[in-house]
This record gives C-alpha cells, sequence and structure tokens, in this order.
C-alpha cells in the first residue's frame, strides 16, 4: 500500500495529464471528423477548429487539476494563458505540417492520419506545458 501511495505522489501529475490528454485528443478527434468529415470542411480548416476547442478544453484542466497553478491574479492568469496558447500554436504548427504530409503529400486517410498526429502532438504539448508554461516558478 505504501509503494502504490508513494507511486501515485510521484507519477499523480503525469497521469492527470495522460487521462485530461486522453480527454482533450478526443475533443480533438471528435471535432475534426465532425468538422471534417460530417460537415465537409477543408480538413486544414476542421484541424484549425478542433485545435481551438480542445486547446480551451486543456488550458483549464492543465492549469488547475494537472499542474496545479496557482496564479489568482489577472496579470498573471493572462500571462500563462499567452504562454500556453503560443506554444498549442507552436504544435499547431507541427500538426498541421503532420497533416499536410500525411494527406496531401502522402495520400493518406485524413482521420488516419489525425490519429497518428496527435501522439506527437500530445508528447510535445506534455514537455511545454511542463517546463514553459505551469512550472509557477517566479522570476
Amino acid at each position: 500500500m505504501k509503494l502504490l501511495t508513494k507511486l501515485w505522489h510521484q507519477y499523480k501529475g503525469v497521469i492527470a495529464y495522460l487521462f485530461f490528454g486522453v480527454l482533450t485528443t478526443v475533443i480533438n478527434i471528435a471535432a475534426f471528423y465532425l468538422f471534417g468529415t460530417v460537415f465537409s470542411l477543408y480538413y486544414q480548416l476542421a484541424n484549425v477548429i478542433a485545435w481551438l476547442l480542445s486547446v480551451l478544453f486543456a488550458f483549464f484542466t492543465n492549469k488547475v487539476w494537472v499542474f496545479g497553478s496557482k496564479y489568482t491574479n489577472a496579470k498573471d492568469f493572462m500571462s500563462e494563458m499567452g504562454k500556453f496558447f503560443f506554444y498549442r500554436g507552436l504544435s499547431l504548427v507541427v500538426d498541421a505540417l503532420i497533416m499536410y504530409l500525411g494527406v496531401s503529400v502522402l495520400l493518406l486517410d485524413k482521420n488516419l492520419t489525425k490519429l497518428a498526429d496527435q501522439i506527437v502532438v500530445v508528447i510535445l504539448n506534455y514537455f511545454f506545458s511542463k517546463f514553459l508554461i505551469f512550472n509557477n516558478k517566479k522570476k
């Protein structure tokens, strides 16, 4: 029991990130499918809409439940949110590039490409969030 408690305290941030990361990824993939397949929008436009919806969800879940960020004043909150959207914007560029290569160059299915693409994006976003956004270090 002590080992489980120790492991939980040691890895709870990673476990929470994986849990909310899965939910964020589900939102992203579902929105991409909805806008790209059901509504037949251009796949890159569907990708940006899916990104926006999932990033809004991810910001609040990561801030509160994953990294336990405690900034309460408006200036720090906006700074944190700005960094979050900036780095998620960088991962959107990677996302769009993978989608372009998979769909337009390699002619792969857009939904399967999106699934594979999310593995790279989730890993990239974890490192951005952990080390550059929600580190709670005051300078």
